[in-house]
Order: structure tokens, then C-alpha cells, then sequence
């Protein structure tokens, strides 16, 4: 059986909506329908953070929650379905009953126009309930989604350094930090009330959202209709709908197929659901690539992270992906599935043109597989943008290094934002392999680079600088396997 009727948790109440346009946002429904104003709309692309939400829900086992910020503006409506929902009038009844977090926003001066205030307090909200004692860089992390033309962050920093004594000084430290208050059993009960087992299908003005809650069911939906939206975190199909203004016909959800939100690491490989989003994924393959830190660091924002998926970021195909060439060196491959059949293909076989890729009609990812590194592999990545978090790459280089004693035995690089599509650089690989590694050799291969990629010009860089940027990165890249280049892009200037 199916479901035609959307469900959610709001302020301890459910909530039913029928009949719904399958691509309304969230950011729509609360501010037209429900008349909660507070969030609100800047940018309508997920950059800005003023529409900041976040969402619970239960995991898998139904006796934990997880409290994550999402952006509003690009979240359909019916994605909200088993979860809950909570906005920023959903911390305090009134002004004299605010949280923690808002008064120490009050506090510390974290507001001048008001305008991106509401974003920041849900992120911070977030923060909160997850990490009891946040670095300074967390902190940074935390809010990097969130952007504001006024205070200068500084009081908003301040606020987060200081909203657990505002809850210290009410003596429910012990109810109110690290998530304990989000934990009690009516919550729970509440969410675990809701439909989690039927496919949620539903009809508007003759367009449909599906949402199977299995692979098989998937696999049908995509047959009889190939010509389907597939949506994942919705983060690009998101501006489909806000900001080209497209009428969706029929969209098929991922994020409800139990076979795509699994995450397992074998002996062997990682291997990960398509609709597994980014925030579980990358800390996945940190554990085995931890010289991906800084680029999964500056990779979106926390809410897009929260949101967005790596078999989406992976199926868009848009060349300026910062995941690609980092899993293209890793030597990634892509499980695909049409009906009940699989076949397994090397990432750097996926894509053909700009915005093609080898997909056929009514296949889709199903998981990514990744091999699990040999001893004394190096694999890192750079990312180059006007701006450090948050910010479109105009080159994103990655790389896999093997030494046997002081000659190369493997090196691979593959860069976003010089082509059509994101590929290995094959020439300067092989002006690297069998040669040691020294500056002589790297400098063959900065040489090299100029046959395998002709780049654009555009409006985050010209194809000059373009060019001479993928050479300097992967000059750094040598100078930090030497043991010469202690601080990283992030570390520089910034303070912990």
C-alpha cells in the first residue's frame, strides 16, 4: 500500500498536508501557509543560510535522534515526511522565554538588521544539541552556510563561545546541552508514530512525487517511467525549481530506499549508498583518506552537507563537483543498476561530454565502491576559490601518490573546473611515473598539464590563471609530501 498524505512532527504536534505540489519548499510552506516568518528567504539557492530549518528524526533502530540544519528554500516539502520539524519560533514560546542560544545572540550583540539572525540561531541550535564544547574551528565549520552583511561575525563567534553558560546559569546544563534535551521519550514516541514502512506516492495537477522505500520498488518506478526526476538531497534539483522556475512532471525520492542509505567499509572497500548523505559519507572515507580533510572541510556547507549526497553530487556530473576528483584518483567505481541488473564501471569512465555521463535510460547509482588505500599511499586534494568556505571551485586538484624509495611507483591527478567534465591528467602522470620524485619531475609534469586540459574562462577565473593555478597546486602538493609546507590553506591566518 501506498501513502498519499505528507506527515510531520511540529512543536510536539502532527502534521498532515494533502494534496501538495510536489515541489513546493519548505521555505514556501512555513512562511505562506504557516505564517512563520521568522525563517526567511535571501538567496533561494541554499547559500545564504536565512532559511535555515533544522529536521530530526529517528535512526534506524527508532531510539536516537538526529538533529541536523537543512536550508528551507530547496527542501521540498515532501522530503519532510517522518521527520520533524523545527524553525527558530519553535525555541521560545516568547521574549522572556528565550534559548540559550538566542540570548546569548542577545548578549553578545550577534544581531544588527535581524535579516540572517534566525539562520544563524538554528545553526548554532544544531551546534548546541551536538557538541557540548565546540572548538573555535567547529565553531567556523558550524556557521560556514550561514552569511551575514552586518556584524562582521565576530559577536556571532562570541555567542557560540557563550550560549552554554546561558544555559549553566538556568542550572539545565544537564537537560539542555549535547542533545539531551531532544532524547525524551514523548519526542520519540512521537516520531515513531509516523508512517516509516509504506511508499509515499503522491498526485498534484497531474504531477507525482515517489518515494519507494526499497531498491526494487525503485528499480520499477525508474522503468516504466525513465524519463523520471530522480531526486536525492535536492540540492541542484532544488534550484531547478527556484531559480530556473521548472514544473517537475514526475519525481522519484531516494532518500526513503533502505538499500541507498547503507555505509559499510569491508576489508577491502567503502561502499556507500547512493542516498547516503554527505555528512555520514565523508567521515567514512576520512578514516582511510585522511589527506581529503581539508577539501571535505571547505566541500558546501553544514546544511548542504546534511542534505546533499554523494551519488547525487556524483549523477549532476557538473564539472566543478569537488567529490569527483578526489574519488577518481582513489580509483572509485560506481555500482549501477537498471531493473534487476548491476554492472560495476571505474569512475573515470562515467562521463563523456559536459552533463553526460554513461547512465542509460532507467538505470541509476545505486552505491559508490572505493578500495581501501595500501600502506604508504598519500591521496589529497586542493580546492582554489575566491573565498574559503562555502565557494564554487575555479580549479579543484586531486592527487595519489606511491613512493618505492624514492621513485614513483603510482601517481594519479584528476582536476574539476579546467574541462567539460572532471578527468585524469594523463599526460602529467605519465611524466611522473618511474621517475623519481623530485623537483625536476614535477616540474616536467606542471609542463605536461598544458596537454591534458585547455581551460575556460568564466567568471571565478580566466583560463590563464586557470592554468597556472593547477600547476602551483600541484607544486604544493609536492612541497607538502616533502615535508615543506606545514600550514594548510585552511590554517593560514586563521585562528583555533
Amino acid at each position: 500500500m501506498t501513502r498519499s498524505s505528507i506527515r510531520f512532527v511540529l512543536d510536539g504536534e502532527t502534521v498532515t498536508v494533502d494534496n501538495v505540489d510536489p515541489t513546493r519548499t519548505v521555505l514556501q510552506v512555513l512562511r505562506e501557509d504557516a505564517r512563520r516568518t521568522g525563517t526567511k528567504e535571501g538567496c533561494a539557492e541554499g547559500d545564504c543560510g536565512a532559511c535555515t530549518v533544522v529536521l530530526a528524526e529517528l535512526d534506524r533502530n527508532g531510539d536516537d535522534l538526529s538533529l541536523r540544519a537543512v536550508n528551507a528554500c530547496i527542501q521540498f516539502l515532501p522530503t519532510l515526511d517522518g521527520k520533524e520539524l523545527i524553525t527558530v519560533e519553535s525555541l521560545a514560546k516568547n521574549a522572556d522565554d528565550l534559548h540559550p542560544v538566542q540570548r546569548a545572540m542577545v548578549r553578545e550583540h550577534g544581531s544588527q538588521c535581524g535579516f540572517c539572525t534566525p539562520g544563524f540561531v538554528m545553526s548554532l541550535f544544531a551546534l548546541y544539541k551536538s557538541n557540548p564544547e565546540p572548538s573555535r574551528q567547529q565553531i567556523d565549520d558550524a556557521l560556514a552556510g550561514n552569511l551575514c552583511r552586518c556584524t562582521g561575525y565576530r559577536p556571532i563567534i562570541a555567542a557560540a563561545k557563550t550560549m552554554y553558560a546561558e544555559a549553566r546559569q538556568e542550572k539545565d546544563w544537564l537537560q539542555q546541552a549535547a542533545g539531551a534535551a531532544d532524547k525524551p521519550a514523548d519526542r520519540i514516541a512521537a516520531l515513531a508514530s509516523l508512517p516509516r514502512d509504506e511508499p509515499l506516492e503522491i498526485e498534484h495537477d497531474g504531477r507525482c512525487f515517489f518515494a519507494p522505500r526499497d531498491i526494487g520498488s525503485l528499480a520499477a518506478a525508474l522503468a516504466d517511467d525513465p524519463n523520471a526526476t530522480v531526486l536525492a538531497g535536492g540540492t541542484d534539483i532544488g534550484l531547478w525549481v527556484t531559480k530556473q522556475h521548472r514544473e517537475l512532471q514526475n519525481v522519484i525520492y531516494t532518500g526513503r530506499v533502505t538499500e541507498l542509505l547503507e555505509l559499510n567499509t569491508t576489508p577491502t572497500h567503502i561502499e556507500i549508498g547512493a542516498a547516503v548523505p554527505l555528512t555520514d559519507a565523508l567521515p567514512q572515507i576520512l578514516e582511510h583518506f585522511p589527506g581529503l580533510e581539508e577539501l571535505f572541510r571547505r566541500y558546501a556547507s553544514p546544511p548542504i552537507r546534511n542534505a546533499a549526497t554523494l551519488g547525487g553530487n556524483i549523477a549532476n556530473g557538473s564539472p566543478i563537483g569537488d567529490s569527483m576528483p578526489a574519488l577518481m584518483v582513489a580509483g572509485a567505481s560506481l555500482v549501477l543498476r537498471r531493473g534487476d541488473t548491476e554492472r560495476e564501471l571505474p569512475l573515470e569512465n562515467f562521463y563523456h561530454d559536459y552533463m553526460v555521463n554513461d547512465l542509460q535510460p532507467g538505470e541509476f547509482i545505486e552505491r559508490i565502491r572505493m578500495p581501501i588505500p595500501a600502506a604508504g599511499t598519500v591521496v589529497s586534494s586542493h580546492k582554489w576559490s575566491k573565498r574559503l568556505d562555502q565557494d564554487i571551485s575555479a580549479v579543484c586538484s586531486a592527487y595519489r601518490l606511491q613512493l618505492d624509495g624514492e621513485h614513483v611507483s603510482d601517481f594519479r591527478m584528476a582536476c574539476g573546473g579546467l574541462a567539460a567534465i572532471v578527468k585524469r591528467a594523463t599526460h602529467c602522470e605519465a611524466a611522473v611515473v618511474g621517475k623519481p620524485w623530485s623537483m625536476e619531475t614535477v616540474t616536467r609534469a606542471c609542463a605536461a598539464l598544458a596537454d591534458d586540459f585547455t581551460p575556460i574562462s568564466d567568471m571565478r577565473a580566466s583560463a590563464d590563471i586557470r592554468a597556472q593555478v593547477v600547476q602551483n597546486l600541484l607544486l604544493r602538493f609536492f612541497h607538502e609530501t616533502c615535508g615543506e609546507a606545514d600550514e594548510t590553506v585552511y590554517t593560514y591566518g586563521r585562528q583555533h
